[in-house]
């Protein structure tokens, strides 16, 4: 089946007992047994649900995987990836990723004896040269937040498993929509569904998919153990966000691009990180592992002053944190998302006290672009 197709259908069947359309919310913590040892594969709710069952069935399709194992939260599906290592073990990370998973990395997981190198993934050889005798995972995240550098992923994938190392890729920026990195050789992909998997700024959630049994069954072991489980509503509201998730894509795409290109050409703006740009160092590997550049958007303002009168006076756009939503935002990453990124660090990447981020919505591109604007002058 097509994308939408499976977006609209996968996972999903009429109730039984009332032909409903669509899936139910099935609000429930516990299940009847029939007898001593006999139920209808339902026990407790933490365990088994129905309409998280579906959720699950429906991503999992989407990202061209067998099994999908739905958290409460990206950053509670990121720990449960932890549990595939113990003390002692190295995990190799893309020096660029989202800031929550730097701090649960550095600030709280190196407390359980894990240790964490962190290297520029998009240079192969750095993957390479970063392998010990007791790695055992690499955490990729591409094109990487904020700075949307990429990582050739079917090449990492292949280091990976030369040296039986678990592969790890972070694909919220794309949605599976635009990348599906189970395709390309990865062992796992992580979503927070909290972004354009749902899109509408109204749910936390995360999602891990994968195609490896093994792996699958002891992360669904992590989910029900360590109970970190989404409720049956916001799996219902992510599950309703997916059938448009196509739609939705496109047009944040189709902005972002725009945008990318008015800022450009604007003089208030140093430099845009975008990798739709031609300017953009991977934007040929954009081309081919991706199906669309996405849309997100950073842009380095050419001082402080204005980097914040643009953030004070926007009108479309909203300052605030997260991203993914049908409405625009735009971030401070220095002071927000990456804000637990010590300054000396953050600055090496290119996280400049300049740097705004764009998650650029569906609304009309004009209005967006005059927003800016407008609130420049």
């Amino acid at each position: 089946m097509g994308f939408s197709t499976d977006a609209i259908h996968a996972g999903q069947k009429p109730d039984p007992v009332t032909g409903a359309v669509i899936t139910p919310i099935y609000q429930t913590s516990t299940y009847a047994q029939e007898e001593l040892g006999k139920h209808k594969g339902y026990e407790y709710g933490r365990t088994q649900n129905l309409t998280r069952e579906a959720l699950e069935k429906n991503i999992a399709t989407l990202e061209k995987g067998k099994f999908g194992i739905a958290f409460s939260s990206g950053v509670a599906a990121t720990q449960a990836l932890m549990s595939l290592v113990k003390a002692g073990d190295n995990v190799i990370v893309s020096n660029n990723v989202y800031g929550g998973t730097y701090r649960l990395f550095e600030l709280i997981m190196t407390d359980y004896g894990i240790n964490f190198t962190w290297v520029n993934t998009s240079e192969l050889s750095n993957i390479k040269n970063a392998i010990k005798e007791n790695t055992k995972m690499v955490f990729l995240e591409t094109p990487t937040n904020p700075m949307l550098n990429l990582t050739d992923l079917k090449a990492a994938a292949e280091i990976c498993k030369t040296n039986n190392l678990i592969s790890i890729v972070d694909n919220t920026f794309m949605s599976p929509y635009f990348q599906n990195p189970l395709t390309l050789g990865i062992d796992i992909v992580l979503h927070s569904s909290t972004k354009y998997i749902n899109g509408h700024s109204d749910v936390i959630g995360g999602i891990l998919i994968t195609n490896d049994e093994k792996i699958h069954n002891r992360l669904r072991y992590i989910q029900n153990a360590a109970g970190a489980v989404p409720s049956p509503f916001d799996c219902w509201l992510v599950l309703r966000s997916t059938k448009t998730l196509a739609v939705r894509m496109e047009r944040h795409n189709k902005n972002a691009n725009e945008l990318a290109e008015f800022l450009s050409k604007s003089s208030f703006i140093k430099k845009v990180y975008y990798p739709g740009l031609s300017s953009h160092p991977h934007h040929d590997l954009a081309k081919k592992q991706m199906r669309g550049f996405g849309g997100m958007v950073a842009a380095e303002l050419k001082d402080m002053e204005t980097t914040k009168k643009l953030l004070k006076n926007v009108k479309t756009f909203t300052l605030g944190e997260s991203l993914g939503g049908v409405e625009s935002l735009i971030s401070h990453p220095a002071s927000m998302t990456h804000a637990s990124v010590p300054k000396e660090e953050r600055e090496k990447l290119g996280i400049m006290d300049t740097l705004v981020r764009f998650s650029v919505g569906i609304e009309d591109i004009e209005d967006l672009i005059s927003d800016i604007e407008h609130a420049i002058s």
